[in-house]
Formats: structure tokens, C-alpha cells, sequence
């Protein structure tokens, strides 16, 4: 069985009028420690998609069963408690907190769970390590470059040991050698941590360091294999 299955998901949004689909009907089997990429252009339901996989949305129709567990049908409460556990998300603003250390803010999803302080301590120091930032913990963010930032990002993503890691275009605000890094730790750190990565990016080249590389266009998910050409329809 797959880490992930997303299953005949739909996805709509209402303005005024009009009811825009971003996901129709989209289905994808996701194997544990794949790491696969979406593309598409702007408003093609790639953060959608990725906000579904990561508990933030709901559909409004199909299923998303990550570890065995459909997401879809548990309570916010349940869901909420769930995420914390087994969901890390990179942001492409890195969203930090600028009066918290890189320690502290690399801490904060360790808060929400039951966990003793020198076991959080020991998780923030190996992810922190992780990211080659260990001797940076006392830095604010504000003294940190872009790539360290999203680096403690990165960190914060994989403290909690999390089943799967989403990242909405983690490069998006960084240079191109600068992404160039950050990309090759997420390669390393999935091959390393054996985590399942998701990572939405509009980078052709950023997307071919994955496993699989797959697009959204009008509503559906298409697989790309190769340099170019699209090789079938996943979704329905």
C-alpha cells in the first residue's frame, strides 16, 4: 500500500458567479520515501493540492489516506494533534518568528507534542545539525541570509520526524546558487531520513531533482518523464 493516496480528490472555489476547479477529480499514489514534484502555472491548484496533502484544506470530494489513515474524515481536533506529529511544512517565506532564536523557532513544533525538554532539546540539535546550522541556534532571523533561513525552515519541517514533508516552492525567494543548495539538502535529507517529500516549485529545474515530476493543467495531473513530453494522465 502507498505512504500516500489521494483518491479521485475535488477540489472547488466560488467567486462570485463563478466556480473555478482547481483539482478534478485528481488521483496519485505516493510510495513511501518518493519525493515528487507538482509544476504548473499560477492558479493551476498546485498549492491546493499540496495544502489538501498537508491537512490545512479539505476537498470537496474524493479521499487523501496518508499512512493508512484517511485524513478526510477526521475530526479538527483529531486532525490538528495528527498534523503536529506527522506533517512538516516548508514554506518559500520561510514564515520564522523574527523575536525567536533559530533554536526557538526550530523548537515550536516540538511544543505541541508530549515531550520531555532535553528530548527537544535533542531534536532541535540533530535537525539543526541536519541543516548545518547548529552553530547558528542563537541567531535571530534577522541575522541569517535567506538560504539560512529557509535552511532553519527546513529544520523546523523535519524536527518532529514527520511521515511526510510539503514544500511550497522552497526556492522561490532565494538566488540560483543559493537554490542550488537548498535543493541539494532536500535530496540529501530525503535519501538520509528516508522522508516522503511533496514540493510544488515553477523551477523546470528544480523540479528534475525528484523522483517524479508531475503537472497540473486544467484541473488534472499530468506525469512528465524525461526532458519534455507529458506521458499520461493520472488523475479520474
Amino acid at each position: 500500500m502507498s505512504l500516500i493516496e489521494i483518491k479521485n480528490v475535488t477540489k472547488r472555489y466560488h467567486k462570485g458567479d463563478e466556480t473555478i476547479t482547481p483539482l478534478d477529480a485528481v488521483s496519485l499514489n505516493i510510495e513511501e520515501g518518493e519525493f515528487i514534484s507538482l509544476m504548473g502555472s499560477s492558479g493551476t491548484g498546485k498549492s491546493t493540492l499540496l495544502n489538501l496533502v498537508a491537512s490545512i484544506d479539505t476537498p470537496d470530494s474524493g479521499n487523501i489516506v496518508i499512512d493508512g489513515i484517511d485524513i478526510t474524515r477526521m475530526s479538527r481536533s483529531r486532525l490538528a494533534n495528527w498534523r503536529a506529529a506527522n506533517m512538516g511544512y516548508i514554506f518559500q517565506t520561510h514564515n520564522l518568528v523574527p523575536v525567536l532564536t533559530a533554536y526557538e523557532n526550530v523548537e515550536l513544533p516540538l511544543l505541541l507534542l508530549p515531550m520531555s525538554r532535553n528530548e527537544r532539546r535533542k531534536r532541535v540539535e540533530i535537525a539543526m545539525d541536519a541543516v548545518d546550522l547548529l552553530d547558528r541556534s542563537d541567531h535571530y532571523p534577522r541575522q541569517l541570509s535567506g538560504g539560512q533561513e529557509q535552511r532553519v525552515g527546513i529544520a523546523r519541517a523535519i524536527v518532529t520526524h514527520p511521515k511526510v514533508v510539503v514544500a511550497d516552492e522552497p526556492t522561490g525567494d532565494l538566488d540560483p546558487d543559493t537554490s542550488g543548495q537548498i535543493l541539494d539538502l532536500l535530496k540529501r535529507l530525503k535519501e538520509q531520513l528516508g522522508v516522503t517529500l511533496l514540493m510544488v516549485t515553477h523551477d523546470v529545474d528544480a523540479a528534475k531533482i525528484a523522483d517524479k515530476r508531475f503537472r497540473l493543467n486544467y484541473g488534472k495531473l499530468i506525469e512528465e518523464k524525461g526532458e519534455r513530453g507529458m506521458v499520461g494522465d493520472t488523475s479520474g
